[in-house]
């Protein structure tokens, strides 16, 4: 895989305060492509931390996991598209007719609509998660259910894990997004992660992106942990 490539490959998540995110952005400037805003920094924020990123002229992934009503959603995308987020996500578990409705939203906002990402079973959960909230069907099996409702209603992609990417991407073909959390580098701690792959393998197995966040916000040097997640890209992915 060519350097430049890898880069736009790895999504940073700043789940972090202001003050914190912005330091980060600053170093990564020129090193990372995307920065990925969660509910901890937007709901303390608001759209203009999205703006400011934007300006410093990361790509970012608003991932606010929409699931109401399909009005509230379809004005919940437009408007997070009009601050100017390139990626957002949205669940699964919210409807045809919801997930119908966060495209619309995103397409009324702007020519070059954001791209949508449907959540399938969050990389938290296991099986015993899913039978605790009543859905007695394998990850893998609820994931596959929630990933061809969500490209049936007009959704580019998907979040899974990446023990879900290889089968989600013979599922959904070649040009579904296909966003892959719980990646760690070889010897990072698991965190809250319960299904995790190193950034290698998940785009092996067929992740279009990878989304990663402590093992490179709380290193000592980001951007040298930024940059030693892209040469494993470089060097392990043809």
């Amino acid at each position: 895989m060519l350097e430049n490539d890898a880069r736009d490959r790895v999504i940073v998540a700043l789940d972090c305060d202001r003050e914190r995110a912005l330091e980060l952005a600053h170093e990564l400037s020129g090193h990372a492509a995307w920065l990925k805003v969660g509910m901890t920094l937007y709901y303390a924020e608001g759209p203009q931390i999205v703006k400011t990123f934007k300006d410093l002229g990361f790509k970012v992934f608003l991932d606010l996991k929409f699931h109401d009503i399909p009005h509230q959603v379809r004005g919940a995308a437009r408007s997070a598209s009009l601050a100017g987020a390139d990626l957002l996500s949205v669940h699964g578990l919210g409807s045809g007719a919801m997930l119908a409705a966060c495209r619309e939203g995103a397409e009324e906002a702007r020519e070059d609509r954001a791209k949508l990402v449907a959540i399938t079973v969050l990389t938290s959960m296991n099986q015993d998660a899913l039978s605790e909230i009543g859905v007695e069907s394998p990850v893998a099996e609820e994931a596959a259910r929630l990933a061809k409702l969500a490209q049936a209603n007009g959704i580019d992609g998907i979040v899974c894990s990446p023990m879900e990417a290889h089968d989600m991407r013979e599922l959904l073909g070649p040009d579904a997004l296909i966003v892959t959390p719980g990646v760690r580098p070889v010897g990072a701690a698991l965190g809250d992660q319960s299904r995790v792959a190193t950034p290698s393998q998940a785009i092996e197995r067929g992740a279009s992106h990878i989304v990663v966040g402590r093992p490179i916000t709380g290193a000592d040097d980001p951007v040298a942990a930024f940059d030693a997640i892209v040469a494993e890209l470089v060097e392990n992915v043809a």
